[in-house]
């Protein structure tokens, strides 16, 4: 059994040496949906809330954690982000959440673009909150990413995937 490289030789946690790594170019993309009542939905594109405007305000909640993201995860290596999108498809009874970290660096930016759609996801669920109290946050997951020793991965479709 192999043992984890986050983990030392006293099964002590520790943050993996990625001095000797290259800096090669990194991207990664997740997505998020954050279901809720038709009514809340139709709010949210009517500008409605009266929290104000609700994508704009997740937008940069979402590029704002990305870039906190060693903050947030224990273990996480501080990341010199290029550059942080976050994109939404507004449905019937939901709204998709995606979003693309990228970056020149040691390790890749799987944590920032998760980071960045759960944190948008949960602004649109407080600034909604009063309008649909069942509210959920679901199929959070990494799409896809390039760059670094592991090479890419790309999450095959699946009936019913946002």
């Amino acid at each position: 059994m192999s043992v984890s490289t986050q983990v030392d030789a006293n099964g002590r946690a520790r943050m993996v040496d990625v001095g000797a790594k290259p800096t090669t170019a990194r991207r990664a993309t997740a997505c998020a949906r954050v279901t809720m009542s038709a009514v809340a939905a139709a709010r949210i594109g009517e500008h409605a809330i009266e929290k104000g405007d609700v994508l704009a305000v997740a937008r940069i909640a979402g590029i704002m954690a990305a870039k906190r993201t060693a903050d947030l995860i224990p273990l996480c290596h501080p990341v010199r982000l290029d550059a942080v999108v976050v994109d939404f498809a507004l449905g019937e009874d939901c709204i998709d959440v995606r979003a693309q970290a990228s970056a020149r660096d040691r390790t890749g930016v799987e944590m920032e673009a998760l980071t960045a759609v759960s944190v948008a996801a949960l602004t649109i669920y407080d600034m909604c909150k009063s309008a649909d109290r069942s509210i959920a946050i679901e199929h959070v997951r990494l799409e896809e990413k390039d760059g670094g020793k592991s090479g890419p991965f790309r999450r095959a479709a699946a009936d019913g995937d946002p």
